[in-house]
């Protein structure tokens, strides 16, 4: 049965508007909340505790509250945005529903001021932060000054590559309106990141779209690969009608792009390392050198500066969707050549003295997002590419944190292959969140390691954080590289051995 999708919301009108936003503090709540100022909202918020993050809103004129528990709301209040950490039980949810107040979860105000603006959307399984932040990067360096929410900071997002350097931001707020180019007059860009946990992308209006990749995550809340699949279509079917400029990029493989764009409206072309794919990329992996070819026609080359063949193809979509924004390539080239990624993806945090016998040296030590199996893999891959410690008498050593046990349950197998260019793997507990108390006795990190070992991997499970750091103590050598993994707080690993410094 086709899909029917529903009509665009009614847009709302924020100026003049009071806006309440709990989980204020959250990387993308608080691009959002600067987005809904310059939207013309009065905006206030709450969160759990103090943050750099929170301290940036007061700041920038954004008052914020620390006591939830109450339920207490400002009397001037007339929308409340939600974080999607935010539970039906919150006391301050509670009373704005009790008063009648209407509520808004972060992805549907996100979608509304996609409506005001000329919006650019990043979906796919794995890259989205880093493309999102390439392309926001990207148009700005090639004067289109665009906004950008992007779930990930980075501390070129504000300026672009070229620009100077500031401090990390999840996000950005550009011209109302595009100053040049063949969409010059219309809104202002709008680049935010599209993520399909809960079906949250389904609430944007796009009129260009990526799709990076589509496979088998968030099972707890789709339960098949099949879902999935259908989700992205649905996605896909909310961009506009080619005639009105609507335009899908999605990856030539990997992206099931025969199921995802079966009927869609809008106009699609594909990107890849396939000679077959309307963008073509191609990845000297030892030079890092990408040249991108659409059609007969040499789009741009360039030489990227982070390490990685899944890093230029999402640079190379980068440059492909600012193409079709209007933007100059060649700019866009330069600007891509000058990026130095994001934090927590294969972030370098710097080197730690150690010694083993007569020998000393450093370790290498990196933290990084990955919590699928393929971002393990290819982040895995690019580490051991670029940084080669087996050159230097050193090997890979990764402490992976498994995020949620339904995810690490139904891809267990696939986590144990995924970890075959490390030398050592140390798992800690599983990280718990969403998952049903049921849910967390069916897998336990152990039988990670069990399968890791039946493959040959030398692998140990240790907690709590404290007794990892102490075993990478006596563990670690010179010219070992270390990377902390995973979307929960294992990064206080890599900057407690950082911190520990003895040896």
């Amino acid at each position: 049965m086709p899909v029917v999708v529903p009509p665009p919301p009614t847009p709302i009108v924020f100026t003049g508007r009071s806006a309440y936003m709990i989980g204020i503090g959250g990387c993308g709540m608080s691009g959002l909340a600067r987005l809904l100022k310059s939207h013309g909202a009065a905006v206030t918020g709450s969160d759990m505790s103090p943050s750099e993050a929170t301290s940036a809103l007061e700041a920038d004129g954004i008052a914020v509250g620390f006591d939830q528990s109450t339920g207490w709301l400002p009397e001037a209040c007339d929308m409340i945005v939600a974080s999607a950490a935010i539970k039906p039980d919150h006391p301050q949810l509670m009373e704005a529903i009790r008063r009648g107040v209407p509520v808004l979860t972060y992805a549907e105000a996100l979608g509304q001021c996609m409506l005001g603006r000329t919006a650019i959307a990043v979906a796919g399984t794995h890259g989205k932060s880093t493309t999102t932040a390439m392309l926001g990067c990207a148009l700005t360096d090639a004067g289109l000054d665009p906004s950008v929410i992007v779930g990930a900071t980075s501390s070129q997002l504000t300026g672009g590559c070229l620009g100077d350097v500031g401090q990390p931001m999840g996000y950005r707020i550009g011209s109302p309106r595009i100053a040049s180019g063949p969409l010059a007059g219309k809104p202002g860009l709008l680049v935010a990141e599209a993520c399909e946990y809960n079906r949250s992308f389904h609430h944007y209006r796009p009129l260009i779209a990526s799709i990076s990749s589509v496979e088998a995550d968030h099972l707890d809340v789709y339960g098949s690969l099949d879902d999935v699949v259908k989700a992205f279509h649905e996605f896909a079917l909310r961009i506009p009608p080619a005639e009105r400029g609507g335009r899908l990029l999605i990856a030539h493989e990997g992206a099931h792009r025969r199921e995802v764009t079966a009927g869609v409206p809008c106009h699609v072309e594909t990107i890849g390392f396939s000679p077959q794919a309307d963008w073509v990329v191609t990845y000297d992996s030892p030079a890092r050198a990408v040249l991108l070819v659409h059609g007969r026609d040499t789009i741009a080359h360039w030489t990227m500066s982070i390490p990685g063949a899944h890093n230029a193809l999402n640079a190379a979509t980068a440059v492909a969707m600012g193409t079709m924004a209007g933007a100059d390539p060649a700019r866009l080239a330069a600007s891509l050549a000058a990026f130095r990624g994001i934090d927590r993806r294969m972030q370098l945090l710097g080197e730690r003295p150690v010694h083993s016998g007569h020998a000393t040296g450093v370790v290498r030590v990196f933290d990084d997002y990955g919590h699928h199996p393929t971002e393990v893999d290819v982040t895995l891959r690019a580490l051991r590419e670029s940084e080669r410690p087996e050159d230097r008498g050193g090997r890979l050593i990764c402490v992976f944190q498994p995020h949620q046990h339904s995810r690490t349950r139904h891809l267990l197998d696939e986590f144990a292959a995924s970890f075959s260019q490390a030398d050592v793997v140390i798992v800690p507990h599983i990280y718990f969140v969403r998952d049903s108390q049921e849910e967390k006795h069916k897998v336990t990190a152990g039988d990670l390691v069990d399968r890791l070992r039946h493959r040959g991997i030398r692998a140990m499970h240790l907690y709590p954080f404290e007794a990892i750091i102490e075993q990478l103590e006596n563990l670690c050598r010179p010219g070992d590289v270390l990377v902390a993994m995973g979307a929960g707080d294992v990064w206080k690993v890599a900057k407690g051995f950082l911190a520990s410094r003895k040896g």
